[in-house]
């Protein structure tokens, strides 16, 4: 087994002469792609750039891909979103409360095409190689005094006329398997179909879709909507399924569940398996506990590492306790196992 390709989210994008020499640090660090965390400012003020960017990725000899970072808040990032700013509606709703959340409803009209407008703007104008998309999720209500609770979402307006068309009867408040089966289809839509046009606009454009690591507790909940890992896998318009980061804190045996999981789901459906590795906020207690996870992850048959974030997040309030020692650390794993047969 190898590992075909090994990368870092980067959020550098507003100069091109600074990012060159950044490029040339992540591949002095084993990295073979990096994934440009765009955001919704981002993609509105610096696009110019952001064509001349990726030009410049190539140049130094990395592959791109588009990670569509925080937009509407459907995906990972700390980022604001211009969406939810400029729409006061089209937010998700809480079912048991119905307090407004906020985080676009990923399943209303307005922002399919507001989120599709911007990918296929990526696709025709940039010569990224592909999207990330990056731990798309429904918003989780605020957990009751008992913890996460039963509550979820969405229960908008939009979602309740679509639930009634489809099953015939008002969408409840108590979440039965309708609701569930809704929710799932409904949120794997938004991506499928906008992939979809993505390929139309480019075959050769790689898709990966990065769900939670699925664990069951307040923020990695199994009722996120993308925890149907069969679902998402056999998607057509994915060619890589991936699965988050893991604090490293966590014990040994569930690095190896998840990455058992993940790659038994990717091989069904004939897709590439990547796996995250932690590269900010906590570092290892003891830093041989990077190599040994990587090592195993090769060993169980992961196609591609990734890490979060370019140089352990320094000078960010996510920064690593040492992100220079971490990220140097996280290069050192990455040369050795990228040439690894």
């Amino acid at each position: 087994m190898a590992i075909k390709h090994t990368a870092v989210s980067y959020y550098g994008i507003s100069y091109v002469e600074h990012a060159v020499a950044d490029f040339k640090e992540m591949k002095e660090h084993g990295c073979n792609t990096v994934i440009l965390a765009l955001t919704e400012f981002d993609m509105e003020f610096w696009f110019p750039n952001i064509i001349d960017i990726v030009k410049a990725a190539h140049e130094v000899g990395l592959r791109v891909l588009a990670d569509t970072w925080g937009i509407g808040k459907f995906f990972g990032g700390e980022n604001v979103s211009l969406f939810l700013q400029n729409n006061i509606h089209h937010r998700q709703v809480s079912a048991y409360t119905g307090e407004v959340l906020p985080a676009a409803c990923f399943n209303t009209n307005a922002f399919r095409d507001y989120f599709q407008k911007l990918c296929l703007k990526i696709a025709r104008e940039t010569e990224v190689d592909g999207f990330f998309w990056d731990e798309p999720h429904y918003a989780y209500p605020t957990p009751s005094l008992d913890g996460a609770g039963n509550d979820w979402s969405c229960r908008c307006p939009e979602c309740m006329r679509k639930f009634e068309a489809y099953y015939g009867y008002e969408m409840p408040r108590v979440a039965n398997e309708d609701v569930k089966q809704f929710r799932w289809r409904e949120a794997l839509f938004t991506l499928s179909d906008t992939s979809r046009k993505i390929k139309e606009v480019n075959p050769n454009l790689e898709i990966t879709c990065c769900v939670l690591a699925t664990q069951d507790d307040y923020y990695i909940t199994e009722l996120r909507g993308y925890d149907k890992w069969d679902d998402v896998a056999s998607c057509p318009y994915f060619d890589v399924f991936s699965t988050t980061i893991i604090p490293w804190e966590t014990g040994d045996g569930f690095f190896k569940n998840i990455a058992e999981r993940t790659v038994n789901i990717a091989k069904k459906y004939g897709k590439q398996a990547e796996r995250w590795i932690m590269g900010y906020n906590k570092q290892p207690e003891d830093w041989d506990k990077i190599d040994r996870i990587v090592d195993m992850y090769v060993e169980l048959g992961v196609d591609r590492i990734a890490t979060w974030t370019y140089r352990g997040g320094y000078g960010t309030i996510l920064a690593a306790k040492e992100p220079l020692k971490l990220w140097d650390k996280i290069g050192e794993t990455y040369r050795r196992v990228l040439t690894k047969e």
